[in-house]
């Protein structure tokens, strides 16, 4: 448990740095994102006042084509004259675009999920299994979500593919049919790692069932079957063992104690009639045949 906690720690410590460092590099931040109106120049503010002086002008018609309006789960990323407005994502409720020089993208802020496809994989120990699972995931940022990549939805599922291919290459067969739990983390962590940069919060990875080809499917049932069959032979030996040694003790008291006999015949003489039997063995006293080869 502590060494899961470490290394949970490492990872967002890592994430924190990668973040902080993204400032300085060519990815370009959130904040760089929501301010584009210093940089559209002479041109583009005459733009915008045209369109302006253009809406005023063909008011209450246009008030239709300037007011939109996105749902609960959605929020809405407004490009004037190609840079993301101030302030980010619109929403939910109604917001306000200028005509000819506005656009906007909705995003869904709500969990998807996906299956990952089958995916054949050798493992480390030089078996070929199918494996497929299933991701969920939400966008977190939609401003990243549409600046720094161009299909958030379809890169998410081919990375899922491949870092289950990557994660379970490293893993032995055995582990892989005992620690899913472990290795959808592992899976989970990567993703999520992979995809900060795109706005994307992997929520949760499962691993939904491993396939493994039909003549290891017959050893590993051989094998178990043996295993059973060789368990079931030590416990019958055992059994009889057991049942020796209380037969023996047995025979230590009734020798001790001659009517111990006699009451054992008379025992076993009861069991036969309860079986309905038409024939009936009544075992004699040995004393009373000595009694008459005397005479």
């Amino acid at each position: 448990m502590r060494n899961d906690n470490e290394d949970v720690a490492m990872k967002e410590s890592r994430r924190r740095e990668r973040q902080a460092g993204r400032c300085t590099h060519d990815v370009p931040n959130f904040e760089a994102l929501e301010n584009p109106e210093t940089d559209i120049g002479l041109c583009g503010w005459v733009l915008v006042g045209a369109s302006l002086l253009l809406m005023l002008l063909t008011l209450p018609l246009s008030i239709w084509m300037c007011i939109k309006i996105v749902k609960e789960y959605e929020r809405a990323i407004i490009f004037r004259l190609g840079r993301i407005l101030r302030g980010g994502a619109k929403g939910p409720g109604l917001f306000f675009i200028l005509p000819c020089t506005d656009s906007f993208i909705n995003v869904d802020m709500r969990t998807i999920s996906f299956d990952i496809p089958p995916q054949e994989v050798l493992t480390k120990d030089s078996v070929t299994v199918s494996v497929d699972g299933v991701v969920y995931y939400r966008v977190q940022n939609a401003t990243l979500a549409v600046a720094n990549i161009t299909n958030a939805d379809a890169a998410t599922r081919l990375l899922a593919q491949t870092t289950l291919r990557n994660v379970l290459g490293t893993k032995n067969l055995a582990e892989i049919l005992s620690d899913r739990e472990e290795i959808a983390h592992s899976m989970q962590s990567t993703l999520d790692d992979a995809t900060d940069d795109w706005g994307i919060k992997v929520e949760r990875v499962e691993i939904k069932d491993v396939k493994l080809p039909l003549q290891l499917q017959r050893a590993m049932a051989a094998e178990a079957e043996a295993s059973r069959e060789a368990r079931a032979k030590v416990i019958a030996a055992e059994g009889e063992m057991n049942a020796s040694r209380a037969l023996k003790e047995a025979s230590l008291v009734i020798a001790e104690s001659p009517s111990a006999l006699q009451l054992r015949y008379l025992q076993t003489l009861n069991t036969i009639a309860a079986e309905k039997n038409s024939t009936i063995i009544f075992p004699l006293p040995l004393e009373m045949m000595h009694g008459f080869i005397k005479h």
